[in-house]
């Protein structure tokens, strides 16, 4: 493979295990993916039999090159925002005796304090 070397991916569980998932992803390339699409877990077309009928680099050719733009960010441009009107509170009147009176009474209709 004309590829660079892959990174060593060593994730440590939560009990403490350590998996090398390079190393799992290798070990497993060649086994029959979950699916309809009758592919292994590489994506070679799988014929009958588990029979590789044509690798993924014939399928896909563009797939065996990593594009130097996938960890990259992509610039959005800003959406404009929208000023909110600004919040106008009228100032509190005070409330009449009668008011006061009618607020508890409605509160609290039994008459409990």
């Amino acid at each position: 493979m004309a590829q660079k070397e892959q990174q060593r991916q060593v994730y440590r569980t939560a009990k403490g295990r350590e998996i090398d998932m390079t190393k799992l992803i290798s070990q497993n390339e060649l086994t029959l993916a979950v699916g309809n699409m009758s592919v292994n877990a590489r994506g070679d077309k799988i014929g009958p039999g588990g029979q590789i009928i044509a690798r993924r680099e014939q399928l896909h050719p563009a797939s065996t090159a990593i594009p130097e733009t996938i960890n990259k960010p992509v610039a959005q441009p800003a959406a404009p925002v929208a000023e909110a009107a600004p919040v106008v509170e009228a100032p509190a009147k005070p409330l009449t005796p009668a008011q006061k009176a009618k607020l508890i009474k409605d509160m609290d209709p039994e008459g409990n304090e």
